[in-house]
């Protein structure tokens, strides 16, 4: 299957540790199953928490693991321009309005329900907005977010919206399953101090480089609920896709930059033998197999 295309995505806002080596790791290995291509993409969209010393840890990281990819790199924060002709095309189509509510302000108004990532559910605020008061903010300068009107949204979908998946022992075997983007809500799709959102510049990026499947791992995977709407708004083309399991610590949470948890670069300053990353991920990947 020589037009299958992985990718491996990383955020440059940490060092990469051994959850990342088995989705990188994963990814290439089923490319190089197939007869198809990997791809690296750097996605540092965030500019307060990406840094180029992380980037080039990325590069040597994953090279000391044996893995090669395509180049150029995609890097997101070179493309902002494709984001934004997405979120103008949305906009045209009336799915996009301004809002000015302040995390603690949605918290107030919020009724207890919550969207897939944990965060509460946005109560719409401004969704219906007097136009004289999103007149009067707009020439003061203020920050605001464009949220995608879900409802408009959903009366413009295939019913029932699918997207297909795939276990990582049977690549290209596809099944079928449902989407529900409505319990996203009223999603952010341009953060108040970036002209896009993790939701919206992965699903340009997947379709401008031909992603056709993404492998990415569980915690991803309310997500695809959401990418599915919004390749079904601009008409993009949709991957086929694989949630793995994540890889937990001795207490049971996932492993996380955030929390500083051991990185592939100490463990590699450590003596640790990229053989052994490379065979710990064969034996991870077969348990999930044995697992699916």
């Amino acid at each position: 299957m020589a037009s299958a295309v992985f990718r491996f995505a990383p955020s440059p806002n940490g060092e990469l540790h051994l959850g990342h080596a088995y989705s990188a790791l994963l990814n290439f290995n089923l490319a190089r199953r197939v007869g198809g291509r990997f791809l690296l993409r750097i996605e540092d969209i965030d500019p307060a928490r990406s840094r180029p010393e992380f980037v080039t840890g990325i590069f040597h990281t994953l090279a000391w693991l044996g893995l090669e990819w395509e180049e150029p790199v995609r890097r997101q924060s070179e493309h902002f321009g494709d984001y934004r002709a997405a979120a103008e095309k949305l906009h045209a189509f009336g799915l996009l309005y301004p809002c000015y509510a302040s995390r603690k302000e949605i918290e107030a108004s919020t009724d207890g329900r919550a969207d897939p990532d944990g965060a509460p559910l946005y109560p719409g605020l401004w969704r219906n907005a007097n136009p004289s008061e999103v007149a009067r903010r707009q020439p003061a300068g203020e920050q605001f977010a464009l949220r995608l009107d879900m409802a408009k949204a959903m009366t413009l979908l295939p019913d029932p919206l699918t997207f297909r998946t795939f276990a990582i022992d049977h690549p290209l075997k596809l099944q079928t399953a449902w989407a529900r983007p409505g319990r996203w809500g009223d999603a952010v799709l341009v953060r108040k101090e970036t002209p896009t959102s993790y939701h919206l510049s992965v699903v340009v990026d997947d379709a401008l480089q031909g992603v056709t499947h993404v492998v990415r791992g569980q915690d991803l995977e309310a997500a695809t609920d959401l990418h599915r709407l919004l390749q079904s708004l601009l008409g993009l083309p949709a991957p086929a896709y694989h949630h793995h399991h994540l890889i937990m610590d001795a207490t049971g949470r996932k492993l996380a930059k955030s929390f500083g948890d051991t990185s592939l670069a100490q463990l590699r300053r450590d003596g640790v033998a990229p053989e052994d990353v490379r065979r710990w991920v064969d034996v991870a990947a077969s348990s999930q197999n044995s697992n699916s």
